[in-house]
């Protein structure tokens, strides 16, 4: 069993006390890899302190600027929220999220936190892959960002010890730099042809990257997609 493909990711956090929770809870269920974006206060000592005997991956954890840099080499992206989207993301139960990471063991993995007030923001979750939902009590949804870990590290550890339950995927799935080269080469060519309509382009961006998010897009795939879009504008450009 190996958690070294899976990275937890933390958005702006703002307490460093639930940073080192979500180190100890990590450590706890086998987890190493920590990722920190734009946190208010790291390193810090209440982030030691709440780490307890976890202070190694605290000291391994990677800073970074803005959420891209800690994604572009994954190859999936699951990111949590409890809020009702104005557009739907894929979303899956803490378990079911795990069962899916397992399958995918052999590519890099990133499981996403928001602000400890305000979640992940809606450009933030176009990043991802997948929403995941832990089913809390409806009354009262609010869960510690720590706690909110230690519940995803939990299923993630049980779904690795029945593993033999699932079958592995040995296909290499794009990475998210990948993607979001392929993204950008759609949108170009959208606009090109007229197809995006100011007022609703952003929309019809987001309904593209769920359809394809759906598809979980290997290599070959977006090679292959990028080939046609690449086909289409040179007939654009001979054409008389």
């Amino acid at each position: 069993m190996s958690f070294s493909q899976i990275r937890i990711v933390l958005v702006n956090t703002t307490d460093p006390g639930n940073i080192g929770a979500t180190a100890r809870a990590m450590k706890t269920m086998g987890l190493t890899q920590l990722y920190l974006v734009e946190p208010k206060s790291f390193p810090h000592v209440n982030a030691s302190v709440r780490a307890s005997n976890a202070i190694d991956v605290l000291a391994e954890a990677v800073v970074v600027d803005h959420l891209t840099a800690a994604l572009q080499d994954c190859h999936l992206v699951f990111g949590t929220s409890t809020r009702i989207r104005e557009l739907n993301w894929i979303s899956l139960t803490a378990r079911a999220a795990a069962e899916k990471i397992v399958i995918n063991s052999k590519q890099k993995v990133a499981v996403v936190f928001g602000r400890e007030r305000s979640g992940l923001t809606n450009k933030e979750l176009q990043q991802c892959h997948f929403q995941i939902n832990i089913p809390a009590n409806p009354n009262y949804s609010s869960l510690n960002l720590a706690a909110a870990v230690q519940i995803i590290c939990y299923e993630l550890r049980m779904a690795f010890l029945i593993e033999p339950k699932f079958e592995e995927k040995t296909i290499q799935l794009a990475d998210v730099k990948m993607q979001e080269y392929f993204y950008q080469h759609l949108h170009d060519l959208l606009n090109k042809i007229e197809f995006l309509k100011p007022i609703r382009s952003q929309q019809i961006m987001d309904r593209l990257r769920r359809l394809f998010s759906r598809s979980e897009l290997d290599i070959n795939e977006v090679k292959i997609l990028r080939g046609i879009l690449s086909t289409i504008e040179k007939k654009l450009v001979s054409k008389p």
